[in-house]
């Protein structure tokens, strides 16, 4: 083995290590902040407690929750889309949310395109979103969905 290559090879191990190292410690300063903060009674996450974990949305409101989530496809203003890439239904002025039922088996166990998102949800989130589209965005449904309703589904 010529001394270029032993330099190559010892260069490359240390380098491996070096982001070994550094991937550890930042894997340890996040624990450590996570546990810092529930020492102090606060969550992670940012601050009403959100993007806590990877597999549940933690969203506390249902308007957080269609900012957070929904709005990615649906739109901010709910008009969905409609040409492009992909279609994504309104929900502004939709008559098919009339039925509380509905909207609640999509989100779900989801529909055509759209993923089962509300097994990332707990039945009380389900039902706040569904409520906060249902009465916003030009609906005016006034029977709220509980989280009883949606256990139902589930």
């Amino acid at each position: 083995m010529t001394s270029k290559t032993l330099l190559i090879a010892v260069a490359s191990t240390l380098a491996a290590g070096a982001i070994t190292a550094s991937a550890m410690a930042q894997s340890a300063g996040e624990a450590m902040s996570a546990s810092a903060l529930a020492s102090q009674g606060s969550k992670p996450g940012d601050a009403d407690g959100a993007f806590v974990t990877m597999s549940k949305f933690s969203e506390p409101d249902g308007e957080k929750m269609y900012r957070r989530v929904c709005a990615g496809c649906h739109m901010p203003d709910a008009k969905g889309v409609s040409t492009g890439a992909g279609f994504y239904p309104a929900l502004a002025a939709n008559k098919n949310l009339m039925s509380s039922g509905y909207p609640v088996y999509v989100v779900l166990k989801g529909k055509n395109g759209m993923p089962a998102v509300g097994a990332m949800m707990t039945d009380q989130q389900v039902a706040d979103v569904v409520n906060y589209v249902r009465t916003h965005f030009g609906n005016r449904y006034k029977d709220p969905v509980k989280a009883e309703d949606v256990k139902a589904v589930r």
